[in-house]
């Protein structure tokens, strides 16, 4: 379906509240080399201390912020405007959920990190580093940029709220869920996770129990309210109750 599916990209600890600044400054209508030079100023005390590097860790953080929320793959266009709307009308305590989503359509390594770390959860009740991290080397090859990736972004996780530390080094267990009621978030979910399958559509079922979404509980999820929600969503059903929420083709293909 699209390029990124194999690729890693986000190899940042990145904080919940940068994103939400990044996405501030994009409703706000700057354009990039204002967006740019305000992460800058802001991240200069918090990352790369007196660093000098060409493509240092503050630089590569502010490339993933703007590619979520500014620079976003085309095919993404219509998901990222719906959820910077989402950001405006929704109470703060939501956005957790629209940052997730964006974040994991734009960089799927993201949700690979979350499937393992939701399976865990939901087998064992905690979730070690190094087994994710096998995990993944299984997935996307024998390398130091895996491992090392998937430790930020771990972390990332803990910064977020949806992972909390244990007294044992690496473990950690499940952070407070977020339950989903609004339709119109619970279809965008949705549609942002189904961005980071090969084929762009899954089990009505599968994709409300993903583990690739363990911080959420979607609530009453009716197929009904989901297609009204979201005109980029279609539905097949197979008998009575098996029902593949899918991409649109003109989305998938774009």
């Amino acid at each position: 379906m699209n390029s990124r599916a194999n690729q890693i990209g986000f190899s940042q600890r990145v904080r919940l509240e940068w994103l939400e600044m990044t996405a501030n400054l994009v409703l706000a209508g700057n354009d990039k080399l204002t967006i740019n030079a305000t992460l800058q100023e802001h991240l200069q005390d918090k990352v790369s201390i007196d660093g000098e590097a060409v493509r240092g860790n503050r630089e590569k953080i502010i490339t993933i912020l703007m590619k979520v929320w500014f620079n976003t793959p085309p095919e993404l266009e219509s998901l990222r405007a719906d959820g910077l709307d989402l950001l405006r009308q929704l109470p703060r305590p939501d956005h957790l959920a629209v940052h997730w989503g964006m974040v994991m359509a734009v960089y799927p390594f993201w949700a690979a990190v979350a499937g393992h770390a939701g399976r865990f959860l939901k087998l064992q009740g905690s979730v070690r580093a190094t087994h994710v991290q096998r995990r993944l080397r299984e997935q996307y090859g024998e390398r130091e940029t895996v491992s090392r990736a998937a430790r930020r972004i771990l972390r990332s996780f803990i910064d977020w709220g949806v992972l909390c530390e244990t007294k044992t080094q690496g473990v950690y267990t499940q952070g407070p869920t977020m339950s989903i009621a609004d339709p119109r978030l619970a279809a965008w979910l949705i549609e942002a996770f189904l961005h980071t399958r090969a084929n762009g559509c899954a089990p009505l079922q599968d994709l409300v129990a993903s583990p690739g979404l363990f911080p959420f509980h979607l609530e009453h999820l009716a197929t009904a309210s989901l297609l009204a929600a979201s005109p980029r969503l279609d539905l097949l059903r197979h008998g009575l109750d098996d029902e593949l929420v899918m991409l649109r083709l003109d989305i998938r293909h774009s």
